[in-house]
């Protein structure tokens, strides 16, 4: 059994005038939470810095977090899904090549905390110590 899976995901050979745009970088968050059907707690968070102009947002969600992290200046773009419950795996290459023109896409998939059955939950609290 897995206590959550998280998704660490690297695209590259982006459009730089996508990773800049804060409203398309939106629309892919809103693509994300609709396709795994997660639930936000409060305002995603987005900042803008200064030119080149990379963008950050963080999404609390009731199953854990997505976040994005855009490098303009080198095409790059960083993403990161944790959840706490299962959930299908959202296409990332094919949609990132769509919806930010990534040439290459590198998805790792974690299993965080797994264990047995016969594992105890106060056994991982001693783990994590």
């Amino acid at each position: 059994m897995s206590l959550g899976t998280e998704w660490v995901v690297d695209a590259s050979g982006c459009d730089a005038e996508t990773l800049a745009d804060i409203d398309r970088l939106k629309l892919i968050f809103e693509r994300i939470i609709h396709d795994l059907e997660l639930h936000v707690l409060g305002d995603i968070s987005w900042h803008k810095f200064p030119e080149p102009g990379g963008v950050t947002g963080i999404a609390l969600l009731s199953e854990s977090h997505l976040t994005c992290h855009t490098y303009p200046e080198y095409g790059a773009a960083s993403f990161n899904l944790y959840c706490c419950r299962n959930r299908t795996t959202w296409p990332w290459e094919r949609m990132l090549r769509e919806l930010v023109g990534a040439t290459e896409v590198n998805v790792r998939v974690l299993e965080r905390l797994s264990y047995s059955d016969e594992t105890k939950l106060e056994e991982i609290g001693q783990w994590a110590s």
